[in-house]
């Protein structure tokens, strides 16, 4: 199950570390009252093992969960910050399934894909295996784990399959309550992992409003870190918080759950295009064009801000915006082609509540393969390294 991934003493922040300030102080706020508790309480009173029945699966990829929807959300992005590290989370769902062989039984596994930046650089890249049993529970069947350092393979920890490594582990109950204990990952001196529910019905504020029915747990993880977690109805991992490491992520947008009907909005269509006109142009026009251009960006973005804008993700393209102000008022052409892409990135997490998944990913492509041509040419090897690994990620989520 997802833990944390970061490494906060990485050498190289390259992009916008207050965002991650940005995101935690809108995470304490954002969510209601018990929902997120700032460290681990009391033991549970009365405790109980749910996942000792072994599972039978006769239709797995049926997942209707609520509080573990896998195969009916397409994309979830999750943004926060470890210490002053900006994080970020992009989980999607894949095309396809994986037959896995378990206690007898041969069990086709919902496939997803899990990419977690920091600061901008590739942490990791994980392959997830979920199926559903015929009690309504979910299980967890095994992850293929990356690491990366400086945009270069560092290991595969974490990497276990159920039937390879030992046995599958129960990731949601069909109905958790209060005192309920399960082991996602149970393969001891491998990959160990305890959970217990900790509260029920809990109201939490989602991106576009409340959301009611989520629950609180806290994991226990096999070096003793305790993290506590909300899962909630049309999310799943709605957010995750490690005290210890000082680690908070949260749910900023999930389609189709946050999705709108209709046509993406003129002002957020304007605002690419002049992200778009800020990367052509930064290289040599005048810089009255440039600071133009950024007006123009600054009037798109407050109508856009106007509307139902998922806070996170405007608190985001904000941040970006900022950058963007301050490299134009500083006279630095590199610095204005880099917000530039961080806002082209930005609007494209903007559009995802209007515009199928598959397109916004598309153009992801494009931001990051000029990415990797400003961080070819000015030099920087292994960040250069960490977007060709964006790419193959990305590329290989769209078939």
């Amino acid at each position: 199950m997802r833990t944390s991934r970061s490494n906060p003493t990485r050498s190289r922040a390259r992009s916008h570390t207050s965002i991650a300030l940005t995101v935690v102080g809108a995470l304490a706020l954002g969510v209601a009252t018990s929902a997120l508790p700032a460290g681990a309480g009391p033991p549970t009173s009365t405790t109980r093992r749910v996942d000792l029945e072994p599972p039978t699966f006769s239709n797995p990829t049926d997942i209707t969960n609520p509080l573990f929807p896998i195969a009916s959300v397409d994309q979830v992005i999750q943004l926060g910050a470890e210490g002053d590290v900006a994080l970020r989370h992009e989980i999607t769902l894949l095309d396809e399934t994986r037959v896995i062989e378990w206690d007898g039984q041969a069990i086709e596994a919902v496939v997803s894909q899990f990419v977690a930046y920091g600061d901008g650089e590739i942490l990791e890249t994980a392959t997830d295996y979920f199926a559903q049993a015929d009690d309504g529970s979910v299980w967890y069947l095994g992850e293929d784990v990356t690491n990366y350092d400086n945009g270069q393979v560092e290991n595969h920890d974490g990497t276990w399959l159920a039937g390879r490594d030992g046995p599958g582990g129960m990731i949601m109950p069909a109905d958790p309550q209060v005192g309920d204990v399960y082991r996602p990952e149970n393969i001891p001196g491998f990959v160990f992992e305890e959970v217990t529910v900790k509260q029920v019905g809990l109201t939490v504020d989602g991106p576009t409003g409340p959301v009611e029915g989520a629950i609180h747990v806290q994991e226990s993880l096999m070096d003793g870190t305790l993290e506590d977690k909300v899962f909630a109805p049309g999310y799943g991992e709605f957010s995750a918080s490690v005290p210890t490491s000082d680690e908070l992520v949260f749910v900023a947008v999930a389609v189709p759950t946050d999705e709108i009907d209709g046509r993406v909005p003129a002002a957020l269509d304007r605002l690419s295009e002049t992200a778009e006109k800020l990367f052509e142009d930064g290289a040599d026009q005048r810089w009255s064009r440039l600071e133009l251009l950024a007006g123009e960006a600054r009037r798109a973005f407050a109508e856009v801000s106007a509307g139902d804008v998922p806070p996170l993700l405007d608190d985001q393209a904000a941040d970006v915006l900022g950058d963007l102000n301050a490299a134009v008022g500083a006279r630095s052409r590199a610095d204005v082609r880099q917000a530039a892409l961080e806002l082209e990135l930005a609007t494209l997490d903007l559009e995802m509540q209007y515009t199928d998944p598959d397109d916004v990913d598309e153009d992801r492509i494009e931001v990051w393969q000029l990415q990797q041509t400003l961080h070819r040419a000015a030099g920087d090897a292994a960040a250069a390294s960490s977007d060709r690994v964006i790419i193959r990620a990305i590329t290989d989520r769209l078939g």
